[in-house]
């Protein structure tokens, strides 16, 4: 497999997680995009390369930053995320706050333990 491949699916796979994530459907986000259903499966399955104007619709409709399906480890996309997490946080109480740390805390032992 080459480097081609294993980076059209893996960006591929991030697509995917975050449509699901948004709860939408191939069908929803083809729609969303002017992309066929068809296409839509290619690309999360890494079987399709495909045109810059095609990642921007698709950021466009999941609302998701390009950063984080191309490059998710990158720390510019780390500060991305500590600064939503931020901005979340920022109109919470301290009660709210504390119970979101502690399910936080949960979920990320669950993904570690998982992977």
């Amino acid at each position: 497999m080459d480097n081609v491949k294993i980076i059209l699916e893996a960006i591929g796979q991030r697509i995917r997680s975050a449509r699901l994530e948004k709860n939408m459907s191939q069908e929803d986000l083809a729609f969303e995009t002017k992309i066929g259903v068809s296409n839509i499966s290619d690309i999360e399955r890494g079987k399709a390369n495909f045109r810059v104007t095609s990642l921007i619709a698709i950021c466009t409709a999941l609302e998701i930053s390009s950063d984080s399906l191309i490059r998710p480890d990158l720390p510019q996309v780390n500060d991305i995320y500590q600064t939503e997490f931020a901005s979340l946080l920022s109109d919470c109480s301290p009660t709210e706050m504390e119970t979101i740390l502690k399910f936080v805390k949960n979920l990320k032992e669950t993904l570690r333990a998982n992977n």
